[in-house]
């Protein structure tokens, strides 16, 4: 591959690892928004879970803009590049049914899953092992979250 080829593929690593960035940040905060508002005969399981899964969610952003940054770019550098970037819609209901959250939370999983795909194949394609390997972590992590909660539905 061509010099020119390979930093084209890091250029697009970058921004894909970027979305993938804007989407950890926007499904941390409707995790915890959730976490905050939940209510029911299940709260305590639930509010205890989503909170696990918030500091999960939000441990991971330093790793990924990290990779961003190790591969010579520029991560995210404020809220409205988050919006501008994420693919995961918020969720600014004054009320949701706990059902519905995790049945959510569960699908914004799973969008973090197709990303965090594409972003492994653009790792391939740079040549980035280090990305490429550490994507299969965060892929399985994501992966989890999405079967408890999807486990946890009534």
């Amino acid at each position: 591959m061509m010099a020119n080829d390979i930093s084209n593929s890091k250029a697009a690593l970058a921004d894909s690892l970027n979305g993938l960035l804007a989407d950890y940040y926007a499904l941390f905060l409707k995790t915890k928004n959730f976490h905050w508002h939940v209510s029911g005969p299940h709260f305590r399981d639930y509010h205890l879970m989503l909170d696990e899964q918030a500091a999960e969610i939000l441990a991971i952003t330093d790793d990924v803009a990290e990779r961003v940054r190790k591969n010579g770019h520029r991560s995210l550098t404020s809220i409205g590049d988050i919006v501008r970037r994420q693919t995961i819609t918020d969720n600014d209901a004054d009320a949701v049914d706990a059902n519905a959250m995790l049945k959510e939370l569960r699908e914004d999983n799973l969008t973090i899953v197709a990303r965090l795909r594409e972003a492994k194949a653009l790792a391939g394609e740079a040549g980035d092992n280090a990305t490429d390997g550490i994507i299969d972590d965060w892929t399985d992590q994501a992966e989890k979250r999405a079967w408890f909660l999807a486990e946890s539905l009534g």
